[in-house]
């Protein structure tokens, strides 16, 4: 099937972008909606303007689409991206990384709906932990880019999801309730390599932006 994935730059979106296309589809484009609203209900905001580069590494073109980020109107612009797809690739579905968030599946797979493509979601709940041992053993490298609830603080942002990142995740989730992959939007993530890249991205440059007492962006060039 000739699919499009709805691209954010981060682990979830890459990893079942990999997911289908190792099933054997097509993935035909990336579709990456940027949005104005840093608290988007929809839309990854940290790092997305870096998904050029990863789209470049995979090989794969990329659908840029700017959205203002306004609730509910965010998602006719989404469907607008979705129609350009199917325009321009002839797409027959949409993969997604949704896991837990009835909010974003329902609402992406009412627009596939309408639109007569199909809507996957490769990840739909499935167990947080054994998903990053997935992600970790099929060798994907990633970096945590955006903190938004306590306890976490500044010095989670650039670590690396690894053996270690798990464990304290772990401890976190059993005092402090944080899910153990961040589907609760406790923690933003960007992908450095994994196998769909023709070589892995390094940080050239990075800057901390504090935007709230438990909130931290980390704003990275990668080359």
């Amino acid at each position: 099937m000739k699919l499009a994935s709805l691209f954010s730059g981060g682990k979830d979106s890459v990893y079942s972008t990999y997911l289908m296309k190792k099933e054997g589809h097509e993935i035909s484009c990336l579709i990456s909606v940027f949005s104005e609203n840093k608290e988007s209900y929809m839309f990854h905001t940290p790092s997305i303007t870096k998904v050029e580069k990863q789209a470049e590494v995979m090989g794969i073109p990329l659908i840029i689409w700017k959205t203002e980020g306004e609730k509910e109107k965010e998602l006719d612009d989404l469907e607008d991206a979705i129609k350009k797809a199917i325009e321009d690739y002839s797409i027959e579905g949409v993969v997604t990384g949704a896991i837990q968030s009835v909010y974003q599946a329902s609402r992406i797979q009412r627009i596939c709906t309408k639109l007569g493509i199909e809507c996957l979601n490769p990840l739909w709940h499935k167990d947080e932990e054994e998903y990053l041992h997935e992600l970790i053993n099929a060798g994907f490298e990633v970096v945590i880019v955006g903190v938004y609830a306590y306890p976490l603080d500044e010095s989670w942002l650039g670590r690396k999801i690894d053996a270690e990142f798990i464990f304290d995740s772990k401890i976190l989730n059993e005092k402090y309730k944080i899910h153990v992959a961040g589907e609760g939007g406790e923690f933003e993530s960007f992908v450095l390599n994994c196998p769909l890249f023709s070589r892995g991205l390094k940080i050239v440059g990075k800057e901390i932006k504090k935007e709230g007492d438990y909130s931290f962006r980390l704003e990275i060039d990668v080359a």
